[in-house]
């Protein structure tokens, strides 16, 4: 009996992985290295044409400005790296579903799509004083254009409330 070629021989499936998974696993990324610094559970990445154009943590403690959150801190310096305040085109991956405030700045930047991972109840669970209207709300109430896609990676999302709930010396704002 002869052995198939190689060619012929069956590949074990292997996950195929999102691209919207991989440029959340960015956002967490970026949220750990911010929790290490002493800042709170929340990461974005901002990404056009398929490539990350900025990575950013929340900065609220660091900067001691209440809307220094990660989303924001994003948005800033996306504008200032591509030299624009409109941001068609781009996509924002949040690792918690983006608050009032932040949904209104990625409205008026044009950003064409907004991903996240946990909810905003979660960060509300977590300690977080949040206003708790859920994007998709927003969105229709403002007749908002951008795309909004929840739940990526909401687990791992989860996740890092827990970590940081863990820190003895965590702080809530």
């Amino acid at each position: 009996m002869l052995l198939p070629e190689k060619a012929d021989m069956a590949v074990p499936s292997k996950k195929l992985v999102s691209a919207d998974e991989v440029f959340m696993r960015h956002a967490l990324r970026t949220a750990e290295q911010g929790m290490r610094q002493g800042q709170t559970p929340f990461g974005s990445c901002i990404v056009k044409d398929g490539a990350v154009v900025v990575r950013a943590h929340n900065q609220v403690w660091l900067t001691g400005d209440i809307t220094a959150h990660a989303e924001m801190v994003a948005i800033r310096e996306a504008c200032t790296r591509l030299r624009t305040i409109d941001l068609s085109g781009c996509w924002l991956y949040s690792t918690c579903e983006p608050c009032p405030m932040c949904f209104s700045a990625c409205h008026w930047a044009r950003l064409s799509r907004v991903v996240f991972g946990a909810k905003i109840r979660d960060a509300q669970r977590a300690g977080f004083n949040e206003l708790t209207i859920p994007v998709r709300r927003m969105k229709q109430w403002g007749q908002s254009r951008v795309q909004v896609v929840g739940n990526v990676l909401g687990e791992e999302a989860r996740e890092l409330f827990r970590l940081w709930q863990a820190k003895k010396n965590h702080r809530i704002y």
